[in-house]
C-alpha cells in the first residue's frame, strides 16, 4: 500500500506540460502580464487553464474573475487538491493546495478583443498627433 501511495504523490507533479495552462506564480510577474497572457491563449486555443500553488491560490482566482467581469470568460471548470512537494531543507515533502480553473471563450470574446485594439489604435494614432 505505501508503494502505491507513493506513486500517488509522485504522479501529482509530472503532469504533461499543456499548451494552454498558465502556471501563476504570486512573485515572478504583475497580475495583468497573466491577464494578458490568458487573452492570448484564449485567442489560440479557445480556452485556458490556469493553475497555482499555495499562495499564489488568489492571484489565479483573481487573474480568472478579471476576465469574467470584463466579459471575456466563462468558468468550465475548478478543480481543488493537495499535493506534495518536495522541499530541500525538510526531510519529508511539505503539502500544498492547488487549484486549477478553465476558462472558455464568450460569445463576444472575439467583439471585445477587437474593439480593444481599436481603442489602442485610436489612442497611439492621438498621441502621435500630439506629438507632431
Amino acid at each position: 500500500m505505501e508503494e502505491v501511495t507513493e506513486a500517488v504523490s509522485n504522479l501529482s507533479i509530472t503532469e504533461p506540460h499543456k499548451k494552454n495552462r498558465i502556471q501563476v506564480s504570486n512573485t515572478k510577474k504583475p497580475l495583468f502580464f497573466y491577464v494578458n497572457l490568458a487573452k492570448r491563449y484564449m485567442q489560440q486555443h479557445n480556452e485556458v487553464e490556469l493553475s497555482a500553488l499555495g499562495m499564489a491560490i488568489a492571484t489565479v482566482v483573481t487573474v480568472a474573475e478579471i476576465l469574467k467581469n470584463n466579459g471575456l470568460a466563462v468558468e468550465k471548470k475548478i478543480m481543488t487538491s493537495t499535493v506534495d512537494v518536495k522541499d530541500d531543507s525538510r526531510s519529508r515533502p511539505m503539502q500544498k493546495a492547488k487549484i486549477e480553473i478553465v476558462l472558455g471563450k464568450t460569445e463576444n470574446f472575439d467583439e471585445l478583443m477587437a474593439a480593444a485594439a481599436e481603442e489602442r489604435e485610436a489612442a497611439a494614432a492621438a498621441e502621435g498627433e500630439e506629438q507632431g
